[in-house]
């Protein structure tokens, strides 16, 4: 119930809500920088296992990726020590104001493979064909204008890179999430792969979350 409260506090549409064209899914709004230290909960290590989750993702030494829609860089900085310094992260959002805290805690704490990147809601900005994976971390459902994202996602990855989605199961009525933060694997599939993916894996170690992991398809 104190996770639900929290969503409806901190979750505001920074854009006009609408649903998606292809399953009409209602798009959730967006988590505003007031509601970031949700973003950094002491419960998320036991809740969601991102450790476990980037385990499972293979997120190796010499990696460049992308956190898109990176928020305070919670999972930017353990990608961050995961590549290591011959690898390096792209940390992306739309909201200047987690990026200037972003930023801080970077050079509070000396981490210097970390880049910023203000994105817009139809574009996140990233370099073309330079990236090995692109992680969405409980972002894809918010995104006002998926197709969009998904297209210029797919430029940003290299021939062979991953798109990985996390996300709290629709499937599962337990998981103590409002429904439109929720998405089932048939919903994200249906959505995503028209957008030049394929679905390639589905990895179901996590507590409460989806790992959905998309290629880009071969033309």
């Amino acid at each position: 119930m104190a996770l639900i409260l929290v969503l409806l506090l901190f979750f505001s549409p920074l854009v006009a809500q609408s649903v998606h064209p292809v399953t009409g899914r209602p798009i959730a709004g967006v988590m505003s920088a007031a509601g970031s230290g949700w973003l950094e909960r002491p419960e998320r290590e036991s809740e969601e296992q991102p450790d476990k989750a980037l385990e499972a993702i293979g997120i190796r030494r010499g990696m460049v990726v992308a956190d898109v829609g990176a928020g305070v860089g919670y999972m930017s900085f353990k990608m961050a020590r995961l590549v290591g310094a011959p690898g390096k992260v792209y940390a992306n959002d739309v909201q200047p104001e987690m990026l200037e805290k972003l930023r801080a805690r970077a050079q509070r704490d000396k981490i210097t493979n970390v880049e910023t990147v203000l994105g817009t809601f139809d574009d996140p900005k990233l370099p073309a064909g330079k990236i090995d994976l692109i992680l969405l971390v409980d972002v894809y459902h918010e995104f006002s204008q998926p197709q969009a994202m998904l297209q210029r996602m797919r430029e940003a990855l290299k021939p062979d890179g991953r798109l990985v989605l996390l996300e709290y199961r629709k499937e599962d009525p337990t998981v103590p999430i409002r429904p439109e933060h929720k998405m089932a694997v048939s919903e994200v599939k249906a959505e995503v792969e028209p957008e030049g993916y394929q679905l390639d894996q589905v990895i179901e170690v996590l507590p409460r979350q989806h790992i959905i992991i998309f290629r880009p398809r071969k033309s």
